[in-house]
């Protein structure tokens, strides 16, 4: 549904305002991301982590933690709005702004109720609350879009407005979730649990807020920096749709495995197992992905835009060349989060937001939003590589020859599939085929490639989570 969405709906909002509008948007949305570590502070992850080992203290820390995100989503509010004036944003600007910023609250909001449900390990629940918001919009979206129910030319504002609508619409329903799982909760404001919470939750706050500014910087330092900031930042979206489309995907993974991570570490489980399923089936998936999106980067463009799938073309292939390390960082990044390395992680962080805005300063005024993707794809590249070393020196893996001999024969073929199609003289389609059907061929040879046993044991874990909470 999420890739849906952003391919289908927010492409189609694109085309209908344009890049140079839409960039504008783009970039707004970007840099209430930014500032988004002020709404969660780190709560959600480790909550997460917290109630999936001591699942007791969710019917205690829900009412404070509910509380202490009210202050927190106040004083988000009070910043966003500030920094956004300082920038220079203007009148208009301003007003979206601050409807963003009511709809990353109820995002973050969202997200907290999630992990309650992923850390009861409740995943079933969790999965059909994380795609409720983007159905509701879709249909309200399909409606204005493609209903014939105005004359006027689509606005904005009113995809901003379908946001609040649905976002406040899902984080009722997950409100009521929670509750149903947790039972009667008596609500308090308590300044004592509120401290002790945020001291817990800083280290996890760092690192996301050092991820969201070398995910998310790009698009805003394009839009201010630039001379035609606004449709840079539109030509940067483009390719950005289709990398945070599979990112979504990919995602869910880590929602998936945080929770079990934490558990089985801390019942001092090995973890090898489903560190190595997981890396096989989310990396084989996203290196056949981006061989398609790099061999036909302009033809894929073209499925879904209007103009513009030129310039955007190289961008595209650059960005999802940096999805495959994105991939890589939801199993080892996860994993070390679940083991609670989180000052080595936020070093890594640091150098990351280091390398990436450095890059930035550097390539924007010359190459625009080539010189973002080129600078994206590097720093996703160097943390995910730094999280892979760390993992296996803490974990101390042992990686087989048969596992070695089986990734390497893997990426073989799909460097010798793409080599193949980008000679051969046929049609789009043909090409396409030849490298999904080629790519699933040699993973499933290879080994690479257990879509059915790691949902097997996902499902098994939740299976085992109710049977040890009934006794």
């Amino acid at each position: 549904m999420k890739p849906f969405y952003i391919l289908g709906v927010e492409a189609e909002v694109q085309n209908r305002l344009g890049a140079e509008v839409y960039g504008s948007y783009f970039a707004l949305i970007s840099f209430s991301f930014l500032l988004n570590i002020l709404l969660d502070m780190g709560i959600t992850n480790f909550n997460t982590k917290n109630i999936a080992q001591n699942r007791q203290l969710l019917q205690k820390h829900f009412s404070g933690i509910v509380m202490l995100r009210i202050v927190l989503f106040a004083a988000y509010t009070i910043i966003l709005l500030t920094v956004g004036l300082c920038m220079g944003y203007s009148q208009s600007q301003m007003g979206i702004l601050a409807i963003l910023g009511l709809n990353q609250g109820l995002a973050a909001f969202i997200l907290y109720l999630r992990s309650n449900l992923s850390a009861l390990h409740k995943f079933k629940a969790d999965s059909l609350l994380s795609v409720f918001d983007r159905v509701f919009l879709i249909m309200l979206m399909a409606i204005l879009l493609w209903g014939n129910v105005t004359d006027q030319p689509f606005k904005i504002e009113w995809f901003v407005y379908g946001q609040s609508i649905s976002y406040g619409v899902a984080a009722l329903v997950g409100f009521g979730l929670v509750l149903y799982h947790s039972g009667k909760i008596k609500f308090k404001f308590d300044r004592v649990f509120m401290t002790a919470i945020l001291k817990q939750s800083l280290p996890y706050a760092l690192l996301v807020f050092l991820m969201a500014v070398y995910f998310r910087t790009d698009s805003v330092m394009l839009e201010r920096m630039h001379p035609n900031g606004g449709y840079q930042a539109g030509i940067y979206a483009m390719g950005f749709r289709f990398f945070e489309a599979g990112n979504m995907i990919a995602f869910l993974f880590g929602i998936l495995l945080l929770p079990i991570f934490s558990r089985m570490i801390s019942k001092g489980e090995n973890v090898q197992p489903i560190v190595s399923l997981s890396f096989k089936v989310l990396f084989s998936g996203a290196l056949i992905l981006a061989a398609v999106c790099v061999c036909l980067s302009k033809t894929v463009l073209d499925l879904r835009y209007v103009s513009n799938t030129d310039i955007a073309s190289p961008i595209f292939s650059l960005l999802m060349i940096g999805f495959v390390f994105v991939c890589c960082t939801y199993i080892f990044g996860t994993l070390l989060t679940a083991k609670g390395s989180l000052r080595r992680l936020n070093q890594f962080a640091i150098a990351g937001v280091i390398i990436n805005i450095g890059m930035n300063l550097v390539l924007i005024s010359d190459y625009g939003a080539y010189g973002c993707a080129l600078a994206s794809v590097i720093t996703l590249a160097l943390v995910a590589i730094s999280q892979m070393i760390e993992a296996q020196r803490v974990f101390k893996f042992r990686i087989t020859k048969g596992f070695k001999m089986s990734f390497l024969i893997f990426v073989a073929g799909i460097i010798s599939l793409f080599l193949l199609v980008t000679t051969l003289s046929m049609g789009w389609q043909v090409k396409m085929l030849i490298l999904i059907v080629g790519g699933l061929g040699f993973a499933v040879a290879t080994g690479m490639l257990h879509i059915g046993r790691f949902f097997t044991l996902i499902l098994n874990r939740e299976d085992k989570s109710e049977e040890s909470a009934a006794k």
